[in-house]
């Protein structure tokens, strides 16, 4: 398990995404490196782990799953460049956390406002599925992520996956928290030492495509978590 030294949040950055600790995920971000989308064939892969990015003073942390294989593991920036990161953007835009509702290149202007953006996992996985193991593997970025933004106050879990890391981080990093972890759901607000966990469904396609999760529902997710943070 890597132990971050960083105490800086770009000198994190530049630990994370020089990891090379699970073999099946270097091995998988590099192979869709090489192969390419057809619409990204003459684009330079970023193919390494992704670390977090955003407001240094920020009181809210978005914490999702894991980097796109043509997302994130392509523009090496976390929810950039896929269908997922189209409809957070948009949401934190209209949130008044972001000051553009797009996001598809590491030097697109896009800056984030009182917020910051992360992933349980760093590196992209096959099937989007990254195993407990290598959820473990990353979740020490997450506890430095967590120490460095001092003044965080509400963490968003986007998905089961992310709440699941994020608790898990939150205890690592000491961070008083119930005696029993309440069960995921979409609007699921649990108090903790910090603040609080606010859970909502993952903006993928899954569950944009089918309606289960709207932009309405999105929009109640941020507007609750920063009158929770004081944001």
């Amino acid at each position: 398990m890597p132990v971050p030294r960083a105490t800086t949040l770009p000198a994190l950055a530049t630990e994370i995404s020089s990891c090379r600790a699970c073999p099946r995920l270097v091995a998988w971000r590099e192979e869709v490196a090489r192969t390419k989308r057809a619409a990204f064939r003459d684009e330079e892969y970023w193919a390494r782990p992704v670390p977090g990015f955003g407001d240094p003073g920020a009181r809210i942390l978005v914490a999702g799953l894991a980097p796109a294989a043509h997302g994130g593991n392509r523009t090496g920036r976390v929810f950039t460049g896929d269908r997922s990161g189209d409809w957070l953007f948009r949401a934190l835009h209209r949130a008044g956390l972001a000051n553009q509702p797009t996001s598809i290149s590491r030097d697109d202007g896009l800056r984030l406002r009182d917020c910051y953006v992360a992933a349980a996992v760093r590196c992209a996985p096959p099937a989007n599925a990254p195993s407990p193991a290598e959820r473990d593997e990353c979740r020490p970025y997450l506890v430095r992520e967590l120490r460095l933004l001092r003044r965080v106050r509400v963490v968003v879990a986007l998905g089961a996956f992310a709440y699941d890391a994020t608790w898990r981080a939150l205890g690592d990093a000491g961070i008083e928290l119930p005696a029993r972890r309440p069960r995921f759901g979409h609007g699921v607000e649990v108090e903790v030492g910090l603040g609080a966990v606010v859970c909502s469904f993952h903006p993928s396609q899954q569950n944009t495509f089918t309606g289960r999760l709207t932009e309405e529902m999105l929009d109640a997710v941020l507007a609750s978590s920063r009158a929770l943070a004081g944001a």
